[in-house]
């Protein structure tokens, strides 16, 4: 067992850079700065995320990360029933209004996340692995959506 604290401060610094970017003048786990969640999805317009890319779009991936932070945060809070994962695929295409809309529920989806973390009164094998996946999960999305992001 690792105590809540010592496994929360370093979680949370690369969950925040995941999501928020790099901190000014501090080192990064990520080779572009500041490159966050955030100001990636900001600078995109709803038109660019709905742009067909090899089978896929932004705002797919969008959708999906988001679906599976909401689902991780079920599990560490104990939910044990399946899900059906196709589910976090079926946005492909969003107007202005709904990719307002999408990137404030991403938004809500990491404040969820934060919330459920500091909830956890015992980390323990299975809630840090949901942990780790968490964030590995959304890099991995954040790294995808950065190079279809050089194509629109």
């Amino acid at each position: 067992m690792i105590k809540k604290e010592d496994f929360l401060k370093d979680v949370l610094l690369i969950l925040r850079e995941t999501f928020e970017g790099s901190p000014e003048g501090e080192g990064s786990a990520y080779l572009d700065r500041g490159a966050g969640v955030f100001t990636t999805l900001d600078a995109l317009s709803a038109e660019q995320v709905s742009r067909q890319i090899n089978g896929t779009t932004i705002a797919a991936h969008t959708e999906h990360f988001k679906f599976y932070l909401d689902r991780l945060c079920e599990f560490i809070r104990g939910r044990t029933e399946a899900v059906n994962w196709e589910q976090s695929w079926l946005i492909e295409e969003v107007n202005d209004a709904e990719w307002n809309a999408l990137r404030g529920v991403v938004r809500k989806a990491y404040e969820n996340v934060l919330r459920t973390f500091a909830e956890v009164e015992t980390w323990d094998g299975s809630n840090i692995g949901d942990a780790v996946a968490i964030i590995a999960h959304t890099a991995y999305h954040l790294g995808a959506i950065r190079q279809l992001a050089k194509n629109v």
